[in-house]
């Protein structure tokens, strides 16, 4: 019997991978000409008291959006400005500090050309982000971003396909080049999405979602087990602290700590706290985020935390429903 042989590739799938591949190739082409300009361009933004403004018209227009928002949320202030309308009133926008950045595969757009006499009467500086270094668009320009591809993705070699996709990814370097340079942290980051689940979780500390002390069953350690059993179920957090004459936790005794006290056949109407109890429990600060919590707690595996003043003393605790409560996990 002859074998079944494996189905022909389809002619989209064909062509998907195709361009795939081009897209692919252009992005990594990018790295080996990366240059003094580049350089270039990250020290005038940097310098400049004012916004970024970014620029293009077409398909060129749409990537100027989109870099122009992944600069905003990485710590450079930035702004689309549709070149067209450039020409018709909103260039009253750019300010002497301000920097613009114009992108045009061509280099030869006549909307974009149109203001660059005008970016520079204004004292701004301008970066050009071209497809063609010996363009009018990059020759005018104080620093000049090559985005060249081999060809477009399209079988036509007509529709901006590889060539969008370089100029975002440049644009992309260009913003995270900006963010290490000025430091930029997660939680610069977290401020800047406040309303997403991002936000919550790098801006959000422990001492805003634990228990404080006042709502953390507490007992003694020389207490009978049978005493931190009633704590424990009055307090509804699936635990109970150890706490010394001091207020410094001794210990934390959970619901873990009775299944496996009972596991062993431990009476726990005579039993003693202190025999059964989890001594040195993993705690944390309140001023941690919750993030680090949650962390703590999944890899201990355990369903409760301790919370700590810089003295050692019983702060508060969290559970892990009250992170869930909060969004943060």
């Amino acid at each position: 019997m002859a074998p079944i042989s494996a189905p022909a590739e389809s002619r989209a799938i064909a062509l998907a991978r195709r361009v795939l591949r081009i897209e692919a190739e252009a992005v990594a082409a990018l790295a080996d000409r990366l240059g003094p300009d580049f350089e270039r361009a990250v020290e005038i933004i940097l310098k400049r008291h004012g916004r970024v403004i970014v620029t293009g018209i077409g398909k060129s227009g749409h990537i100027a959006r989109k870099i122009a928002a992944t600069l905003a949320s990485t710590g450079t202030p930035a702004y689309f400005v549709h070149a067209a309308e450039a020409a018709h009133g909103d260039l009253g926008m750019i300010t002497p500090e301000d920097v613009v950045i114009a992108l045009s595969n061509s280099g030869s757009s006549e909307e974009v050309l149109t203001i660059v006499p005008l970016v520079k009467r204004q004292g701004a500086r301008l970066i050009a982000m071209t497809g063609k270094a010996d363009s009018p668009l990059a020759r005018e320009a104080d620093a000049h971003l090559e985005a060249a591809v081999a060809e477009e993705a399209c079988p036509l070699n007509l529709a901006p396909t590889a060539s969008t996709t370089a100029a975002l990814a440049l644009g992309d370097a260009l913003a995270v080049a900006l963010l290490d340079a000025r430091g930029f942290a997660a939680e610069d980051f977290a401020r800047s999405h406040p309303g997403g689940a991002l936000g919550r979780r790098l801006l959000t500390h422990v001492s805003d979602v634990m228990r404080p002390a006042s709502a953390v069953p507490q007992v003694a350690a020389d207490v009978p087990l049978t005493q931190a059993l009633l704590a424990m179920t009055a307090g509804g957090m699936g635990m109970t602290a150890i706490v010394g004459a001091n207020g410094c936790p001794e210990g934390i005794f959970t619901d873990g700590d009775l299944r496996r006290a009972l596991e062993k056949g431990i009476d726990v109407r005579s039993a003693s706290l202190s025999a059964v109890m989890t001594r040195n429990p993993r705690s944390i600060g309140p001023n941690a985020l919750a993030v680090e919590a949650a962390d703590i707690m999944e890899r201990q595996r355990i369903s409760q935390i301790l919370v700590l003043d810089p003295e050692g003393r019983l702060a508060g605790a969290l559970t892990t429903h009250d992170l869930m409560q909060a969004k943060v996990i």
